[in-house]
């Protein structure tokens, strides 16, 4: 018996044309989901870029249910559960080097809002509160609150929502394709990009500003890969002016470019990193926040009996997700899951770009386990083709997804050979058909 689809207003979806042709999941397992219908369908996307280590992993879906049976909730404000803290000492071995303290949150719309106001309040606590203004990047996505759109580069995401945040500026994002279309792996042209944020400094003095957020891979935009040095650059400038730099790793991070972090893997240290996602493999909300200790310490002045940071939420280091967290991290070990898209990359990035020379294929980029396909928009109905292509992929067992008119591809990390061979073999067909 189907549900009936009218009360639930759905996120991100086109509602309409959902309720008409309704795609309903009713089971998962490994790299598949089932739906309504009985139809196996492969995975291409974990889930939404969040299912790392496959869909219900024994120690995961155990872990959960000992937990619930264990303790349902613990309150996280002046209180805390022992799970809370192996997670925490867990993450920070993971992280790069200083990066040891860990901030809960449930979400990465909730870790980018809890960085940036990290970030803006270690300045007035180390006396510079005039640093306040904070520089986010075109085309960035950052969570859907309201500092998460004012930092984001979006326009369909910011338009609706008046003049959010003051206080925020952009730097031009890193999409290039008359020197970059097709490249494998890093492009080799655009570490020069970074220098525009010397000139939103210039314009807005280097006093003023607390943060400079950026994703690694800016993924939901489409997958735009950073340039060679790009990211060096970045750093190098935020430490010449003494701006904080936040990494939004919550589709980077746990093993989506071949290490940890995107951080490790493009050997560029933030001060601050925004997480989620993969945490907990999707099974229950959970994000974070990863801070340097030099940063958590200027907090930790005044008297003892105060609160250092009037941040947090009902829900933080919740025990479920707590759980979810330990077993996911050590499935994650268990089976070199964090390492695994090195060793696929150099087939996947193959595989994709076997696509080049389709009709309407106008850019294609890939890093370890992430890849985007880039499509001509039909005229004057932006995003259409694209959807086309995901609605015929997913009516031959295979899902996607699409951002604009671009197919994005991030499998679970326990993806074989043959399955990239089948995701790409259907986009094939697909694009072909809507040639």
């Amino acid at each position: 018996m189907k549900p009936d689809l009218d009360a639930f207003w759905m996120p991100f979806t086109a509602s309409r044309q959902f309720k008409k042709a309704p795609r309903l999941l009713t089971k998962a397992s490994g790299m598949y989901y089932w739906d309504d219908q009985g139809r196996q369908i492969l995975d291409g996307v974990a889930g939404l870029w969040c299912v790392n280590a496959g869909h219900n992993r024994p120690k995961v879906v155990k872990a959960i249910q000992a937990q619930a049976a264990e303790m349902d909730y613990a309150p996280p404000f002046q209180m805390a559960h022992p799970k809370a803290f192996e997670l925490a000492e867990k993450l920070a071995g993971l992280a790069p080097a200083g990066m040891n303290k860990v901030f809960f949150t449930n979400s990465g719309s909730e870790s980018v809002e809890t960085a940036l106001k990290m970030a803006i309040a270690y300045h007035r606590a180390r006396g510079e509160g005039q640093r306040t203004r904070l520089i986010g990047r075109e085309r960035g996505y950052h969570g859907v609150n309201f500092g998460g759109i004012s930092v984001g580069g979006i326009s369909g995401n910011r338009k609706m929502f008046g003049t959010l945040l003051a206080g925020v500026d952009h730097i031009r994002h890193t999409h290039d394709p008359a020197r970059n279309a097709f490249s494998v792996g890093q492009p080799e042209h655009g570490a020069d990009i970074a220098d525009d944020l010397e000139r939103v400094i210039a314009l807005h003095d280097a006093s003023t500003i607390a943060a400079v957020i950026v994703e690694p891979i800016a993924g939901s935009t489409g997958v735009l890969i950073p340039p060679k040095g790009y990211l060096n650059r970045l750093r190098e400038i935020c430490d010449k002016h003494g701006i904080l730099l936040i990494f939004d790793e919550v589709i980077t991070g746990f093993g989506r470019t071949g290490t940890p972090f995107a951080a490790t893997t493009f050997g560029v240290t933030p001060d601050l990193m925004s997480l989620a996602k993969g945490l907990t493999g999707g099974a229950v909300p959970m994000g974070a926040v990863l801070a340097k200790q030099s940063i958590h310490d200027v907090f930790m002045t005044g008297p003892e009996h105060m609160i250092e940071f009037a941040h947090g939420y009902t829900y933080s280091a919740h025990p479920l997700a707590c759980a979810a967290g330990l077993a996911t991290l050590e499935t994650y070990a268990d089976e070199g899951l964090l390492t695994r898209a090195a060793q696929l990359q150099a087939y996947f990035g193959e595989a994709l770009h076997s696509l080049k020379g389709l009709p309407n294929v106008i850019d294609i980029r890939n890093f370890g386990l992430v890849g985007g396909v880039e499509l001509t928009p039909q005229t004057g109905e932006p995003t259409k083709r694209a959807l086309g292509i995901f609605l015929d992929c997913y009516d031959k067992g295979v899902m996607l997804r699409y951002t604009g008119d671009i197919i994005a591809i991030s499998p679970p990390l326990i993806i074989e050979r043959a399955q990239i061979d089948q995701i790409v073999d259907t986009l094939r067909g697909a694009i072909q058909r809507a040639a």
